[in-house]
């Protein structure tokens, strides 16, 4: 398995935007396609990272992502919003639907919103953190209108996408709080990452085509397809049915219920955006939020762990990545050089502008 390359956060947005740019954005919409994929890298999940890039290019020319388009409000009732996202880039979409969302809740106490027809939304934990610098709590439930990769608790085909959540909550004085997972056991950009890498994937994550249990990450890009599993059985398959609904169905978006578009990943997000401070009082959640994470975090590890809050796993990779620089497997570097080339961009350009250097230097 070749290591791939490293690349410094800087320079690889400068790549990104450069390519996302010459698929016709305006360099404002550029600049947060690439923030939004690079800090992806940099909090650790890859899947959701500059690795989305090629699938983004093949949309774009595929007329299934649209450059250069904003949120329209389909309805506004003051603290409960519709949006549309135009199929237009997600990473715009997700920025100015949370900037309406926070200027809600801080003149109503709450906001919530429906985000419908956007294109692929990235990684939900971007927008609490969003609301978060705004001191606000926020929750959040996505659906996936793409090729069905999840089957549902007991199925053996694919029904429903991977479908995450999200969660933030301010903890003054203290990192805040992030839960942001997919309802699936692994996200599919994961199952890319280790299919690019020429690794397995843990027992109980997939099955293949005949419904049976496997470890190979080919499953799920060789016809016909097997299908992720949901997380922890019942309880996560549940979860995900719940994204589908209050996702796809509440905002005014639609439900994955037969084939979908190739040429697109359409995400719909309902949002809940909260005050503390209108609610049970922002020093009463400080207090509580932060007594409790001390009695949790005091708690004697077992042999081999650590116990962590939500969130601290993607501050240890910033740091790690910032300092170090992101690692780019083989395969993923060369589907960006491609993707580049799809749009009359040379390799030796990109390359000057990433500046990427050897894993193993």
């Amino acid at each position: 398995m070749n290591s791939g390359v490293i690349v410094d956060a800087g320079p690889l947005q400068a790549m990104v935007q450069a390519i996302v740019e010459k698929g016709g954005s305006l360099p404002l919409e550029a600049g947060q396609v690439a923030h939004n994929l690079v800090e992806a890298n940099l909090t650790g999940h890859d899947s959701h990272g500059v690795g989305m890039l090629p699938r983004y290019v093949d949309n774009l020319l595929a007329g299934g992502l649209k450059a250069n388009q904003h949120l329209q409000v389909a309805s506004d009732h003051g603290s409960l919003l519709t949006l549309d996202g135009q199929a237009g880039y997600g990473q715009v979409m997700g920025l100015e639907a949370m900037a309406l969302g926070i200027a809600r809740a801080q003149q109503h106490g709450v906001a919530v919103l429906g985000l419908a027809n956007s294109h692929h939304i990235g990684r939900i934990g971007a927008w609490a953190e969003q609301c978060l610098a705004a001191g606000l709590v926020s929750i959040h439930f996505v659906n996936v209108i793409s090729e069905p990769i999840v089957a549902p608790f007991g199925g053996s085909d694919g029904r429903f996408v991977t479908n995450p959540m999200c969660v933030g909550v301010p903890m003054q004085g203290a990192e805040p709080l992030v839960l942001d997972f997919a309802t699936s056991r692994i996200a599919m950009g994961k199952v890319r990452v280790a299919h690019n890498m020429g690794k397995a994937v843990a027992p109980g994550t997939l099955i293949d085509a005949a419904g049976a249990p496997s470890t190979d990450p080919g499953v799920m890009f060789r016809e016909p397809h097997g299908a992720l599993l949901p997380f922890g059985e019942h309880k996560g398959y549940g979860l995900a049915v719940a994204c589908e609904i209050l996702a796809g169905a509440l905002t005014g978006g639609s439900t994955l219920h037969g084939p979908a578009s190739p040429h697109a990943i359409i995400n719909n997000m309902f949002s809940v955006i909260v005050d503390p401070a209108r609610l049970g009082g922002a020093q009463r959640l400080a207090e509580q939020a932060r007594a409790f994470a001390e009695w949790v975090l005091a708690s004697p590890p077992a042999p081999g762990h650590e116990v962590m809050l939500p969130g601290e796993p993607e501050r240890r990779w910033r740091r790690q990545r910032t300092a170090g620089g992101i690692p780019i497997d083989t395969a993923t570097w060369a589907q960006l050089m491609q993707a580049g080339g799809k749009l009359g961009l040379q390799a030796n350009t990109l390359q000057a502008l990433a500046q990427p250097r050897d894993a193993a230097a």
